[in-house]
């Protein structure tokens, strides 16, 4: 069962789990980021509610598409950074877990874990709905095909930039990754739901940084043009998409 499906009461839960505020000096150095650890630890460091959140529901890794809404919310839902460790019980699954890397997303559990640490200690309450979007198609384009298969198997699926700059700015690239989930990666950055209409299984690298001619001056058309590249395009379409909408947030009590 997809892990935002489960009743409150049938989540797993941490067994040991420390929410406070972040440091505001050390978290204007750092990015916000979730990590998993040997023994199914999770360690949350700089980050607002509002990504603990996606964090939380975000299946596989962004493997399925996900909006989310929370009308009228305090601003500091999205401003306010918090830092959490947490540890899952011995006799979970997760405490047997043993990740490749400290970047590997949080698995099943640990969000259900998450998502139960959120209810319990920022008051969280949401429900779902289901409306039609306009999405992108990510589908084989009429070039070569170029991906190759992952060097690395065990390495930690990552899609992004080919080169330095922001967004997709010198092009794409991607290490170990599904097309669902480079899908996934894609829809934040295009600003609407993107899903995986290729046919291809299995994982992938790839890279393109295309030429200064092909330079585009938004993210949208350095996207396009690196797909082509990679003999994949992008259309228009119209589907249903889940949303996890947010009913009631409270900031968290004191550990």
């Amino acid at each position: 069962m997809t892990a935002w499906l489960l009743p409150a009461q049938d989540r797993p839960a941490f067994e040991v789990a420390s929410v406070k505020p972040s440091d505001p000096v050390a978290g204007s150095r750092f990015g916000p980021g979730v990590y998993t650890y040997p023994g199914g630890r999770v360690v949350a460091r700089n980050c607002a509610l509002e990504y603990l959140v996606r964090e939380a529901f975000a299946p596989d890794g962004g493997t399925e598409v996900l909006e989310f809404a929370f009308p009228n919310g305090p601003k500091w839902y999205g401003t306010d950074r918090f830092d959490i460790e947490a540890r899952p019980p011995s006799n979970s699954a997760s405490s047997k877990s043993n990740p490749t890397s400290f970047k590997n997303p949080p698995n099943e559990e640990q969000r259900l874990m998450l998502q139960t640490l959120l209810a319990e200690r920022f008051q969280l309450k949401f429900h779902r709905e289901v409306k039609d979007r306009t999405v992108y198609l990510l589908m084989r384009g009429k070039g070569e095909l170029k991906l190759r298969e992952p060097k690395n198997k065990d390495e930690y699926s990552w899609a992004g930039t080919a080169g330095g700059g922001g967004p997709f700015a010198n092009g794409i690239a991607g290490m170990n990754i599904s097309m669902a989930q480079f899908a996934g990666r894609l829809t934040p950055a295009l600003g609407r739901p993107v899903l995986d209409r290729t046919g291809l299984s299995g994982f992938f690298d790839f890279k393109y940084e295309y030429t200064a001619d092909e330079q585009s001056r938004d993210v949208t058309g350095s996207v396009m043009t690196s797909l082509r590249g990679l003999g994949l395009k992008l259309e228009t379409d119209t589907a249903p998409i889940e949303i996890i909408v947010i009913d009631h947030v409270e900031k968290p009590s004191a550990n």
